[in-house]
């Protein structure tokens, strides 16, 4: 483990495994980093794998979290690090991973975002914060699951059939239930930033952005967005996989990853 602390204060946690050059992981939503496990277990052989404990996730600190509380945590995380780092995010740790790249952009010989939801128009969580106001009704009510439901139906984009077996599998799981609102934390947060592709015009560090062809159309519509402007990135798409090949495909995934790496960090 890495344990330090950020500038604010609090404590900073990341697992870390391996050896050789550095990627530096920021998980997706509802995670503490350990649905990585399957790609971190292909990288080690070859790099050092620091995968963080995003603070919007921390149970023990005081939340909810904003999107800077978060980076100050992955600066934190790199001052532990020898250089060169690749910073790799998924879903709202992309974002979170962007963000890092715009406030200290030397930190990182390069990046991969595996599909973040930026904001590129209407809200996240839908005009007026609609989606995230029912989902916080429903945890109020102790009904997890329905949140998640909604979450995943109205936010991420995916049938309503899935979204119910979604969100049953979550309201039944230990670990995932407590997490619920932390979720519905971070899609508030990402809605509090907003557009930010003016910023991330300025970033000269090379990304990777990646997606699947079986993803929800409107995170390809997002990296397009972030393509257009973004200076020197390219894009990868996973065939046959959607938001979750890090779990159903982690030895592409981690295989995408290292290519990146050899080239940015070289």
């Amino acid at each position: 483990m890495i344990i330090t602390t950020a500038t604010d204060g609090t404590e900073v946690r990341a697992m870390d495994e391996g050896r050789g050059p550095a990627v530096l992981i920021l998980h997706p939503g509802l995670d503490d980093g350990r649905s990585w496990d399957k790609v971190a277990a292909w990288l080690t052989p070859r790099h050092r794998v620091v995968r963080l404990h995003r603070r919007q996730y921390r149970q023990d600190l005081p939340g909810p979290a904003t999107i800077p509380q978060e980076v100050e945590h992955v600066l934190a995380a790199t001052r532990e690090i020898t250089p060169p780092i690749l910073l790799v995010g998924h879903s709202s740790g992309a974002v979170v991973a962007l963000e890092a790249l715009v406030a200290a952009p030397e930190a990182f010989a390069g990046a991969v975002l595996y599909e973040p939801p930026v904001v590129i128009g209407a809200p996240l969580g839908g005009p007026g914060g609609e989606v995230n106001t029912c989902a916080r009704q429903a945890i109020a009510a102790g009904h997890p699951g329905k949140a998640m439901r909604i979450f995943i139906r109205d936010t991420v984009g995916l049938p309503a059939w899935m979204a119910f077996l979604a969100g049953v599998f979550i309201a039944c799981s230990p670990r995932l239930r407590p997490l619920v609102s932390h979720q519905i934390d971070d899609n508030e947060a990402l809605d509090r930033l907003g557009v930010r592709l003016d910023a991330y015009a300025g970033i000269q560090t090379p990304v990777l952005l990646l997606g699947g062809d079986r993803s929800p159309a409107h995170l390809g519509e997002r990296l397009d967005a972030l393509a257009r402007v973004l200076p020197h990135a390219e894009r990868v798409v996973l065939h046959g996989q959607g938001h979750g090949a890090h779990a159903s495909a982690p030895a592409k995934v981690a295989a995408t990853i290292e290519s990146f790496a050899t080239r940015s960090t070289s």
